[in-house]
């Protein structure tokens, strides 16, 4: 039985999909920027002109020499050659790149849109949140490009992580704008109880994307490449002397290994705590949703179930540096455990907000 009735378009809805399915690969984009240790082999940012790639030799080695002036080529990269460059260059050209096609792809047709009047002030509402949310993004972006380019060789973790939750709140930002285009509500009156249960595994899961990004700026994975334990240790002996707990030792992370224990501790932690939450949600609310919501649940607990093995893999894995194929996996997956529960709490809605 056809419950449905869109009040948008079929072609802004696909168009508005489209955009979705954007936003998320280029949060994996700049994951794999960032495994490839990709992020500064570009110094400037050319909204216009940094569309178009080095096109000859000349124009490679202009690059190359701007690369040759910061600090990751002088303390990490000193040995690269003029190929090695062409490679990171490849990746943080292409994440640009996306941006801009994304812009491109986005901006055309809502100008369009707003022009024939297929768009109302709601839906434009809706829109201008995640514009927003995406010219913030932007500007962390190049605000934490800057931080590597001054005297360590890599981006600074906090500023990694303003980008990277920034992005996800894009992302969750456009799954609401998707949920309420395409009606995505309860078949039945659902409690308010089983919202909020569902409420507080997505606060969770936010919270442990937090503590994602602050892995990958401290490259806390690094430092404790083994599992169930952590080198040995159930919990890591510099968190049991309490002379460490300082903010100096948060702030300087790459000098102590406070930081990144506590950080790789925490993650851990939480991802058993969410693992067990989702199986607590799914004891709780079997036998009271239906439908989509139901297919919703189960496809988040079958993403959970992946993610936490994603995660060991990339840990015991790890040779010096994170596996790029389970690095970037378990970051997609991340990504659509979080989107799978955002559509379960919106298809639990009584009624379209």
């Amino acid at each position: 039985m056809k419950y449905k009735k869109y009040k948008y378009s079929r072609t802004i809805r696909v168009w508005l999909l489209i955009g979705l399915f954007m936003i998320i690969g280029q949060v994996i984009l700049g994951g794999i920027t960032r495994l490839t240790g990709s992020g500064l082999s570009i110094t400037k940012w050319d909204v216009i002109t940094g569309v178009v790639p080095p096109l000859n030799n000349a124009e490679w080695i202009y690059e190359f020499e701007l690369y040759k002036e910061t600090p990751q080529f002088h303390k990490i990269n000193s040995a690269f050659t003029l190929q090695d460059f062409k490679f990171i260059y490849f990746w943080e050209y292409f994440h640009r790149l996306w941006v801009r096609a994304l812009g491109f792809i986005f901006l055309i047709p809502f100008i369009i849109f707003v022009f024939t009047k297929k768009i109302d002030s709601y839906l434009m509402k809706r829109l201008g949140i995640v514009v927003l949310l995406t010219i913030l993004t932007a500007s962390a972006g190049w605000i934490m490009v800057k931080s590597g380019l001054i005297n360590r060789p890599w981006v600074n973790a906090y500023k990694l992580t303003l980008h990277f939750v920034l992005a996800v709140l894009v992302i969750a930002a456009m799954v609401r704008t998707v949920a309420d285009v395409y009606v995505v509500k309860s078949l039945k009156k659902v409690k308010s109880k089983s919202r909020k249960i569902v409420f507080w595994g997505l606060i969770l899961t936010f919270i442990q994307l937090i503590v994602a990004g602050l892995i990958s700026g401290m490259r806390a994975g690094l430092y404790y490449p083994t599992w169930p334990d952590m080198n040995g240790d159930i919990v890591p002996a510099v968190l049991l002397n309490f002379d460490n707990w300082s903010w100096k030792n948060m702030i300087n992370y790459d000098s102590y290994l406070f930081a990144p224990a506590l950080i790789q501790f925490t993650h851990r932690l939480l991802a058993y705590i969410i693992m067990g939450y989702v199986f607590y949600m799914f004891m709780k609310l079997k036998h009271k949703i239906v439908g989509n919501s139901k297919k919703w649940m189960s496809l988040t607990i079958l993403l959970v179930l992946i993610q936490v093995t994603l995660g060991i893999l990339t840990i015991i894995n790890v040779k010096g540096k994170i596996p790029l194929f389970f690095g970037v996996t378990h970051q997609l997956v991340g990504m659509l455990f979080f989107i799978s529960f955002l559509f379960l709490y919106f298809s639990l809605r009584n009624k379209r907000v």
